[in-house]
């Protein structure tokens, strides 16, 4: 008898030279982007309530887009998120200041 055991998918994270580059020049922002860093790869998401369960503030900007507040909404993070195949691709991380300056078309294009 052939016993499958069914386990869902944890999500992976592409671009941590992205976020360590990140807090490397901004060393307050090393513990928030760690944290999310664990929060996202052990995170099983299949869709954007579920992530809201885990990131209250985050935001859906369109084209798959998704806003990450980070260290109490003094840096954004903007990344990716491919639900079915359980991906994640950093894509922006910033200031405040330097995701304000951005227009609603470079988010979804970033």
């Amino acid at each position: 008898m052939f016993v499958y055991l069914c386990r869902a998918r944890l999500m992976r994270i592409v671009a941590k030279k992205t976020i360590v580059a990140f807090y490397t020049k901004h060393a307050d922002a090393k513990v928030a982007l760690e944290d999310w860093y664990e929060k996202v790869e052990s995170a099983e998401w299949e869709n954007f309530a579920q992530l809201r369960m885990s990131f209250a503030s985050a935001d859906h900007v369109g084209n798959k887009r998704i806003v990450f507040n980070i260290r109490g909404n003094e840096y954004r993070l903007v990344a990716i998120v491919l639900f079915k195949v359980k991906m994640v691709y950093v894509r922006f991380i910033g200031t405040h200041q330097d995701y304000d300056k951005l227009s609603e078309e470079q988010i979804k294009q970033i």
